[in-house]
């Protein structure tokens, strides 16, 4: 049992790595790509990003979207160069995020949107590259996920446990194939030609979704458009969470939600998470049958597992303390959803 739960393990960590490190890397280029795009960025109380994402744009025109803040959002979006626009009262039935986004590419008016996020910024060229890339290959639409920066011990601890087991359930050929129904995208960096965002009714077709970047996506490969799915780790950034208190309210907002739009993707990574949480008490049972060599290779099998996700063997071993915590925060989704509760994020009820 022991070496069955342990060649589990190792697959699917494996398989969660290629899945990642098969996904298109976005060359870096400077081909002096015409202006042609607006940054749209929604921002509720971003006053500790905001500077640094605008800036991130030079030349480039950049809406910032305030979402009714509270903070210094504003007068340091303007600062930072940024045109400000007020987000108007959110009609019922839509969430913070989609009627920003919306209200930004209502204001916009270039051929290319990109929206990102508030906490996301860019290292020069980044967006030159994007659109050369998007123009080459007559996308409709990319999306890229951006360089982890991780600083707390909470952020060292989980986000590459959760990032890696989300993995485990991604096809990288098919999310990037416009006849396969399996859709990826990431709401923290978005780019989409305008013509296609009208004809889908972009954020309006998802006003409520709290995962809108996976929810436009899949809509997307629904009507065959071409979009592909990119890392850019060294040319895009973002630090999600900045305590243990946000990252739990943040993967419980969207965890369990986000699966439900992929139930093929879904189901990979819940069995993913059933055959991780199986290490612990193949553990406690090697050792009460006093099989001590077989009990004291088999503790180092998490680590030797995500040691790839983890950036080295020694951060790894904290592998089966994420396994255990992020297990909790995915049954609490799952529950709060279930029984129709809510999660606070950002002062508002999601």
């Amino acid at each position: 049992m022991a070496l069955g739960v342990s060649a589990a393990i190792l697959f699917l960590a494996l398989k969660s790595r290629e899945a990642y490190l098969a996904l298109p890397s976005l060359p870096a280029e400077d081909r002096g790509v015409p202006p042609g795009v607006d940054v749209i960025i929604p921002a509720r109380n971003e006053a500790a990003n905001i500077q640094k994402v605008v800036a991130s744009f030079p030349g480039r025109p950049v809406l910032v979207v305030d979402d009714e803040s509270t903070d210094t959002t504003v007068s340091l979006a303007r600062d930072a160069g940024a045109l400000v626009i007020p987000a108007p009262r959110r009609p019922q039935g839509w969430l913070g995020k989609p009627h920003a986004c919306w209200t930004g590419a209502q204001q916009a008016g270039a051929r290319w949107l990109l929206f990102v996020d508030a906490d996301t910024w860019y290292e020069p060229g980044f967006l030159d590259s994007l659109l050369a890339f998007a123009e080459e290959g007559q996308l409709v639409a990319a999306t890229v996920f951006p360089r982890q920066e991780l600083h707390t011990w909470s952020e060292k601890l989980l986000l590459p446990y959760a990032l890696g087991l989300f993995f485990t359930g991604v096809n990288a050929w098919a999310v990037n194939h416009s006849k396969s129904p399996e859709a990826l995208g990431n709401g923290q960096c978005l780019l989409v030609r305008r013509d296609a965002y009208e004809f889908l009714q972009g954020h309006r077709a998802v006003a409520n979704s709290v995962v809108e970047g996976l929810a436009l996506a899949r809509l997307m490969k629904r009507h065959r458009m071409e979009i592909r799915v990119l890392r850019a780790e060294h040319l895009a950034h973002v630090r999600m969470y900045d305590s243990f208190r946000t990252l739990w309210r943040g993967f419980e907002k969207s965890s369990f939600r986000s699966l439900r739009i992929n139930p093929g993707t879904g189901w990979q990574v819940i069995l993913a998470a059933v055959v991780m949480t199986a290490w612990l008490p193949t553990l406690v049972w090697l050792a009460v049958s006093r099989h001590w060599t077989p009990t004291a290779l088999f503790f180092f099998i998490p680590a030797l597992a995500w040691r790839a996700w983890y950036g080295g063997f020694l951060r790894a071993l904290s592998a089966p303390v994420a396994i255990y915590l992020f297990q909790a925060i995915a049954v609490t989704a799952m529950c709060k959803h279930i029984l129709g509760l809510t999660t606070n994020w950002k002062g508002r009820e999601v």
